[in-house]
């Protein structure tokens, strides 16, 4: 009897860290393992924030949206969790896409952290905080992905 691992599919999934003032992107490589901060857009209207998702997504032949939802530290949804809930859903609706969210409660924290590491001041990278907490919101849905995708196994008899 051979133990063979179901082949892995190629996912190419877009992290987004919401915010009310710029939105962090990341994105992972096609085995979805890694995620990898892509930029971070100044928010300035619906229209045209999903015009720059929207050229990112076809560059990088997106499949699923996945959003940090900003839960309450009691994991209930507060104000901005319902902003981010509904900017998801009308971009989500806009680009044609499904969307999964994340818990990010922490990742902001996460990613300055990773810059105070770095020796950078983390008041002057505002853009590239959200751009790293978009990719540990990312790199969150891909090892949980990554961990339920591995329980899926298959006995083969010869």
């Amino acid at each position: 009897m051979i133990l063979q691992q179901q082949s892995k599919s190629f996912i190419s999934a877009l992290g987004l860290d919401v915010g009310s003032k710029r939105i962090g992107l990341s994105g992972c490589d096609g085995t979805g393992l890694i995620a990898t901060g892509i930029t971070t857009i100044e928010r300035k209207s619906f229209p045209e924030d999903v015009a720059q998702i929207q050229q990112i997504l076809n560059e990088r032949q997106v499949q699923v949206l996945v959003v940090g939802m900003p839960y309450a530290m009691d994991g209930s949804l507060g104000f901005q969790a319902r902003h981010v809930q509904k900017f998801a859903n009308r971009l989500a609706k806009a680009v044609k896409l499904p969307v999964e969210y994340v818990d990010e409660r922490l990742t902001s924290f996460q990613a300055e952290q990773l810059l105070i590491a770095e020796n950078r001041s983390p008041s002057r990278h505002k853009a590239l905080i959200d751009r790293k907490a978009a990719a540990l919101i990312l790199q969150q849905w891909l090892d949980a992905r990554r961990i339920t995708s591995n329980r899926s196994v298959v006995f083969v008899e010869e």
